[in-house]
């Protein structure tokens, strides 16, 4: 049975744990996590891909050539800053909310699972599959030196994966793409006082953009998700107020749906840009394809039917951000995201997460985990 103390003591424990990023150094809260796993019967396993980034890779085997299931939250968290009224490293409980950072991202996922785990030991419950818990690093910095490198170097395997990073009761079955451009054009160079004998590269790139936004409405609508968007994050051109600009770049973030394809917002640009100028260049600077899951996935039902059995009602949504969801999709694991934090409280100053919702998400996790059928 779920303890609500031990796991109020548990997420004490890991807010306690500097592992801010930037800098980065999960050492201190990995050995916590590694030692907490291995004293319930886990085989422990760490990997480290820089100094002081530690994942932490822990097996509770069920039995040869069985299938597996993985869960998995993150160290780090993202720097305190100086807004905080509150002692960011310091838990402090006050009604129903407990504070401290990482509360809602991720610490307080982290210690609902390792509650959940340390119950289900206890009652003496034998799982029918592996359970593989992977706590990495680096997730608020894009998970280089932790989930993508234990994933493409084959080392984290498994048959299905649950990331323990959402909020309220929330089950993410979908996310949108993502692809980073940059846009840089050339016009051509004349006094500011006859811009008729230059070519401005600034006019361009805003005729450009506002016909981007203007035409980007090509698109079949998703249940769980928005419509697809275009934001020019930065643009920088020109040399001197009274210089007709002969340059001008711009910055583009592109977030699509499931059934576009980077191919096909690619495509969009190109013939975009070329109804202006034949003069410029494109850099894509990243891309995570979107994601998509069926609804009826035994990941997702298992998880819908342990909430409903303890009375919450589950949220199946859409991820407009990119998470590690994706990381998944390129190695052909079916995935799915869930989480019990405070919807808004991610990346704030004091930081809080509700501890009803905490030792329901516990409570979820284990009947989850003991019903789980792949």
């Amino acid at each position: 049975m779920v303890n609500k103390n031990r796991l109020i003591k548990t997420i004490k424990k890991l807010i306690s744990f500097d592992s801010q990023n930037p800098p980065g150094d999960e050492r201190q809260i990995a050995g916590f996590v590694g030692a907490y796993l291995k004293n319930l019967g886990f085989k422990i396993k760490t990997y480290t891909f820089s100094a002081g980034r530690v994942n932490i890779l822990a097996t509770l085997s069920a039995r040869k050539n069985t299938q597996s299931l993985l869960l998995t939250p993150h160290l780090d968290t993202v720097p305190a800053g100086k807004s905080w009224k509150k002692s960011p490293l310091e838990a402090k409980i006050i009604g129903n909310k407990i504070y401290g950072l990482g509360t809602t991202d991720c610490k307080g996922n982290l210690a609902c699972a390792l509650e959940a785990i340390n119950s289900i030991v206890e009652d003496g419950v034998k799982l029918d599959y592996n359970l593989i818990f992977a706590a990495t690093a680096d997730e608020e910095s894009g998970s280089s030196l932790g989930l993508i490198p234990l994933l493409e170097r084959k080392i984290l395997k498994a048959d299905a994966a649950v990331v323990l990073d959402a909020d309220d009761f929330e089950i993410v079955v979908t996310q949108k793409g993502l692809m980073h451009l940059k846009v840089s054009l050339k016009g051509k160079k004349a006094h500011g006082a006859y811009p008729w004998l230059g070519t401005n590269a600034i006019d361009i790139a805003a005729r450009i953009i506002m016909d981007l936004k203007n035409r980007n409405k090509n698109y079949t609508k998703n249940k769980y998700l928005r419509e697809p968007t275009i934001n020019v994050g930065t643009i920088k051109g020109g040399d001197k107020v009274n210089v007709v600009s002969d340059w001008c770049e711009f910055e583009l973030d592109f977030r699509f749906l499931p059934g576009q394809s980077e191919k096909e917002r690619l495509n969009f640009l190109r013939k975009t840009i070329s109804q202006y100028t034949k003069n410029y260049k494109i850099e894509i600077q990243g891309i995570q394809n979107p994601y998509r899951i069926d609804p009826h996935h035994p990941l997702v039902s298992s998880l819908v039917s342990a909430m409903k059995s303890l009375g919450i009602k589950p949220r199946l949504s859409g991820s407009e951000g990119a998470t590690v969801i994706t990381f998944f999709k390129a190695q052909n694991i079916p995935a799915i995201a869930t989480g019990f934090g405070k919807e808004g409280c991610a990346h704030i100053a004091d930081e809080y997460a509700c501890l009803s919702s905490l030792y329901n998400g516990a409570r979820v996790l284990e009947v989850f985990l003991k019903n789980y059928k792949n």
